[in-house]
């Protein structure tokens, strides 16, 4: 298979098409090797238009959702990033090529010891792999996030923990995706900005679908 080929064929005919634009974002992806973040097996897959199953009941998202979650987290060289739902490490290796730290939280062991290996050999060495909650883990970790990326969904803003929340910096944001994927087809991209105030402003993206992230409760917080 020429991955090459393929890959320009990802860009060009599914990323562009979804309004992912911005030339850095475009180019990141055009140089990481999303073929060396997925399964062997699935290796002829890697650019399709799809989730991918990483086994263990997870999956890989879809290689636009992915770009044009990257677009809107933009990162910056001064950022401390916080990835929860960290998979094989293909979003961590995209986010570490422009941000200063990423730390991605995994829950599962065998695809924390995949996304660690795979990070190895794509030279990204400024990403912190670690097993764990990253709901539960955000705030322990001693950190100031300036940027939080859910790589999955969660039913509303309001169900993400205050703990986590406070440990976003002023001027912070976090992107993710919103809403029951089993009650609606349809979930919204959202960013939320930390405010001086401490309130966050929300901000709508686009229209998405992810699966689920586990380790937050449908329970309301208040902030």
């Amino acid at each position: 298979m020429n991955f090459e080929q393929a890959r320009f064929n990802m860009i060009e005919q599914q990323i562009r098409p979804w309004d992912v634009l911005d030339a850095k974002v475009l180019a990141l992806l055009a140089t990481m090797k999303r073929e060396q973040f997925v399964p062997a097996a699935m290796q002829a897959l890697a650019f399709a238009d799809t989730e991918l199953p990483l086994g263990l009941g997870q999956t890989m998202l879809s290689p636009k959702l992915e770009a044009r979650l990257l677009q809107a987290a933009a990162p910056t060289a001064f950022d401390t990033v916080l990835e929860i739902g960290g998979g094989t490490g293909y979003m961590a290796a995209l986010l570490a090529q422009t941000a200063a730290q990423v730390f991605s939280y995994e829950r599962l062991p065998e695809l924390a010891a995949l996304a660690k290996k795979n990070l190895h050999g794509a030279l990204c060495d400024n990403v912190h792999v670690a097993v764990g909650c990253g709901f539960e883990l955000a705030a322990s970790a001693g950190k100031t996030w300036d940027l939080i990326v859910l790589s999955g969904s969660v039913a509303r803003p309001d169900c993400l923990p205050a703990s986590m929340l406070d440990s976003l910096a002023v001027g912070g944001r976090l992107v993710g995706i919103f809403g029951d994927a089993q009650t609606s087809p349809m979930q919204r991209a959202l960013r939320l900005s930390k405010q001086t105030d401490g309130a966050l402003l929300e901000t709508f993206l686009f229209e998405a679908c992810a699966p689920a992230l586990e380790g937050v409760s449908a329970k309301r917080f208040a902030f």
